[in-house]
């Protein structure tokens, strides 16, 4: 089998979203935000895919829409902006006939990880004040006073495990 420089670039675009949604996810748990810089490279990423599979108008109508809903819930309060953003890039890689799938793969894996904090919510002491050494000392100690707070989820990590749920 001879591999053309489209269909290389077909195997690395798939790969390139899952290493910028990852990266997304690590930086949601890290800190709660996402950079714009992330969704921007993301959605670019699927604008390509979506080009190159000749479903680029399929793509950008379900993103649209997906995107549309996610602002709604933003707006009450449900979502944060960041997560919108992540969101509706992420729907841009997917196909067309996978959105449905993608969604419905966040919304459980956002549902398993808000079940997953509020188990651990009274098992998980507020931290000690002394401050550990160690970037993953650190890392799991904001997370345990998040936790023990009733903090945001981190639901970049949803939106990942729904793209890797298609894509793979």
């Amino acid at each position: 089998m001879q591999i053309t420089g489209t269909s290389l670039i077909l195997l690395i675009l798939p790969a390139l979203c899952i290493g910028l949604i990852l990266a997304a996810a690590l930086h949601d748990v890290a800190t709660r935000t996402i950079p714009n810089g992330l969704a921007l490279a993301l959605a670019v990423a699927g604008i390509a895919i979506g080009a190159m599979n000749e479903h680029l108008v399929g793509s950008l109508l379900a993103a649209s829409g997906v995107f549309v809903l996610s602002a709604l819930c933003w707006r009450r309060g449900w979502m944060g902006g960041g997560d919108v953003k992540l969101l509706g890039a992420a729907t841009l890689c997917m196909p067309p006939g996978s959105v449905l799938t993608f969604v419905a793969a966040v919304t459980i894996a956002g549902g398993l990880l808000a079940l997953l904090y509020l188990i651990a919510r009274p098992l998980v002491s507020a931290p000690v004040s002394r401050r550990p050494a160690g970037l993953l000392a650190r890392a799991l100690r904001t997370e345990r006073r998040r936790i023990s707070r009733g903090g945001p989820l981190p639901y970049a990590c949803a939106i990942a495990a729904g793209v890797l749920f298609v894509i793979m």
